[in-house]
């Protein structure tokens, strides 16, 4: 198991390389057929690690394999009203604006609108690849961060989200947490994390989450058999 520095120094170089292009962005399907006259638009995510607070980890520290124990990431909850992804949980971010100088900056700008938390906090690590999303015709980056001084958070309008919370990236890691959910009527799977009936990772959170993980070389080997339902 890792030091919280060397973890930071993992995320480092997972973005070093995908600078150099050394990182291909995750295979995520096409859940509905692409518009091809339709505009896609730019946004981007905040991938915040960091060590949040002092409340542990809910696995034994044997099983989350080189991950610290006490590592966090940022994820928040989206309100059930929205028009794309309702009700998933996700990192905080959205579009890039016209004052935004990159997708970092539009990262950090969104989170703190949706959190209220610090940007003179977070250090920003780099990019990974952008990830095309057919289902809300985006184009995602997702921007890896440390939190090198943690700030209070929480949902700052509940139009767009319902909650903001820390989860352990032992507890994600945990091979009893790993599943794939079935989507398109059962034909298709894709990653999930599954810490409770109402608390299930997946999605182009998933997919992003799966891939630093591997990437990084934290992930457990785990059931890749295992199907859980859609979360409704």
């Amino acid at each position: 198991m890792s030091s919280s520095a060397g973890a930071r120094a993992d995320l480092r170089d997972l973005c070093d390389r995908a600078a150099r292009g050394l990182v291909d962005g995750p295979p995520l399907p096409a859940l509905v057929p692409p518009e091809p006259s339709a505009p896609t638009r730019e946004a981007a995510v905040l991938v915040l690690f960091g060590v949040l607070d002092a409340v542990p980890a809910t696995v034994p520290a044997p099983r989350v394999g080189h991950a610290p124990h006490d590592l966090d990431v940022l994820l928040q909850r989206r309100a059930r009203g929205l028009r794309n992804h309702p009700g998933q949980i996700s990192f905080p971010g959205g579009r890039l604006e016209p004052g935004d100088t990159s997708p970092a900056a539009a990262a950090l700008r969104e989170a703190a609108e949706e959190t209220g938390l610090d940007p003179r906090g977070v250090e920003v690590l780099g990019t990974l690849p952008p990830i095309p999303l057919t289902v809300s015709r985006h184009v995602v980056t997702p921007v890896p961060a440390w939190w090198t001084t943690p700030s209070r958070v929480a949902a700052v309008d509940h139009a767009e989200t319902l909650d903001v919370f820390r989860v352990p990236v032992a507890d994600l890691l945990d091979p009893a947490h790993r599943a794939n959910v079935a989507v398109r009527d059962g034909r298709l799977s894709v990653p999930a994390f599954v810490l409770g009936d109402d608390l299930v990772v997946w999605g182009f959170t998933a997919f992003v989450l799966d891939l630093v993980f591997d990437q990084v070389g934290w992930t457990v080997p785990w059931d890749r058999t295992r199907l859980v339902d859609r979360p409704r």
